[in-house]
């Protein structure tokens, strides 16, 4: 057992180390002036301690390119809406715990080994970008085609366009679909993440697998 418990120790220090450089070996190494054109759009990185989202500013092209949300009910067409959200996770983990107080065993066993993916899609008002756990970001219009564009693509398609997980949300304004990938403890939810702010021309980390990494390097090289 001290042997478990000091090889178990050694491996937390390692993967902490292995966080900590990946934070701040930036990705890509450099960026040259041509590569950051006049913003034109403000996205948003929202975070919890374990997860972090994408909330995209909506316009009426973009309204329409997500329409599918609309009629799987939701609501991303109401005049209250600011922004839709996108993560994302694992399936298991990510449909089954919907709050921290319903943590099971099998859910994190397959977020630390292997699991399917899902995407989440909510809807927001405003954000306070005061918030800690929100930051901002400005890009430019074509950086912003392309983030959408690896948006779309993280969606598996069916006959009909995204599928949709069914009966599966946390409030009437959520929901799931089957996403492409495979989730696991080394290219989680914010490894996605950090790849699709770089495609929006934004540098991350070279390995960012928690929020708090993420966001170090993302205030290091923006």
């Amino acid at each position: 057992m001290k042997k478990l418990g000091r090889f178990l120790g050694l491996l937390l220090i390692v993967v902490a180390l292995a966080a900590t450089m990946g934070a701040l070996v930036p990705r890509p190494l450099w960026r040259s002036a041509a590569a950051t054109p006049a913003a034109a759009r403000h996205i948003l990185v929202l975070k919890n301690p374990i997860h972090t989202d994408i909330a995209i500013p909506v316009d009426d092209a973009v309204r329409q390119r997500f329409r599918f949300l609309v009629d799987a009910g939701i609501p991303a067409d109401s005049p209250e809406v600011r922004y839709i959200v996108f993560g994302w996770g694992g399936r298991a983990f990510y449909l089954e715990t919907p709050t921290w107080s319903e943590l099971k065993a099998v859910p994190v066993m397959k977020a630390l080994t292997i699991d399917a993916s899902v995407m989440h899609v909510d809807v927001a008002g405003d954000i306070a970008e005061s918030r800690p756990d929100v930051a901002g970001f400005d890009i430019g219009e074509e950086h912003f085609t392309a983030l959408l564009d690896f948006i779309d693509a993280s969606f598996q398609q069916g006959p009909k366009g995204p599928i949709l997980v069914p009966d599966a949300a946390y409030s009437r304004f959520d929901g799931f679909y089957e996403a492409k990938g495979h989730f696991n403890a080394l290219v989680g939810c914010n490894i996605w993440t950090a790849a699709a702010l770089r495609t929006a021309g934004l540098r991350t980390g070279w390995w960012n697998p928690l929020p708090v990494s993420l966001g170090l390097s993302m205030r290091l090289y923006n």
